[in-house]
């Protein structure tokens, strides 16, 4: 694990299922001593990042998302990063928003009809399984940890899934939208020796981030070599705390050079 990161790669705000809003990223940045945060919001685009990158009170802010996809080893999700957004890669997000409202809706009335409570929660753009999980802990006495693992985490009773593209939809609208297409969290998936043979197709794969690490990370090492992969990093963050992992500064250096970030 990186000490003292100075870019965290991984972040969600408000415009998907994160608690902090885009705002707030600057001072989260520098409060957790890092000069770069790639707002990786779930299958959305942030509407108020409308350059690849931009500079907002000394922080540099990387327009990127995170993808979930369905690969032939499961679904798992993929990074963009540096986004310029393609007509093909909005209509996506578009369609992947309607059908994440639907799915929302359809957890909490599944959790609301099984606890027997009303959540003070609606099924808006954005939604995902945290603010339902957030939701219930504030109406019950579960932790947003039992939330999941008893209620709506998968395979679990008032679990629905999503309809999410196939891998190769998902990788073509990342490849033609963004500077940098990679694999995130690698260790999190059921079989991650197979899930990082994805990265025969990618640019790059998530190799420091704050957990799974009871899996063998040099699984992630090999594949960087074998693959010549360029590593990213970063906390996924759905809080306002940043800088729990991340690239130390020659790993960022690298990133820069991949995506074209002049320097500092």
């Amino acid at each position: 694990m990186v000490e003292s990161p100075v870019a965290d790669l991984h972040a969600h705000t408000t415009n998907s299922d994160g608690e902090m809003t885009l705002s707030a990223v600057p001072d989260a940045a520098r409060e957790a001593g890092v000069d770069a945060v790639a707002i990786t919001d779930h299958d959305r685009l942030h509407p108020d990042l409308g350059t690849p990158w931009e500079m907002r009170d000394g922080v540099r802010l990387i327009h990127g998302i995170e993808l979930r996809v369905e690969s032939p080893v499961g679904r798992v999700d993929l990074l963009g990063y540096a986004v310029e957004p393609t007509p093909a890669l909005k209509r996506e997000v578009e369609r992947l928003q309607a059908d994440r409202e639907q799915r929302g809706a359809a957890i909490i009335d599944r959790v609301e009809d099984r606890l027997g409570v009303d959540l003070d929660i609606e099924a808006a753009p954005g939604i995902g399984r945290p603010n339902i999980a957030r939701a219930v802990a504030d109406a019950t006495t579960m932790s947003v940890d039992d939330v999941f693992a008893d209620l709506i985490g998968d395979d679990c009773p008032c679990y629905v899934p999503r309809d999410v593209p196939d891998f190769e939809t998902g990788r073509e609208l990342l490849a033609d939208a963004a500077a940098l297409v990679g694999l995130a969290h690698p260790l999190r998936y059921d079989d991650p020796a197979a899930t990082l043979e994805l990265c025969s197709d990618l640019d790059a794969v998530e190799q420091f981030y704050p957990y799974g690490w009871s899996v063998d990370s040099t699984l992630v090492e090999r594949a960087v070599d074998r693959h010549d992969l360029v590593p990213t990093g970063g906390s996924d963050a759905h809080d306002h705390t940043l800088g729990r992992a991340g690239l130390d500064a020659d790993a960022y250096a690298r990133f820069r050079e991949a995506v074209e970030l002049p320097h500092p």
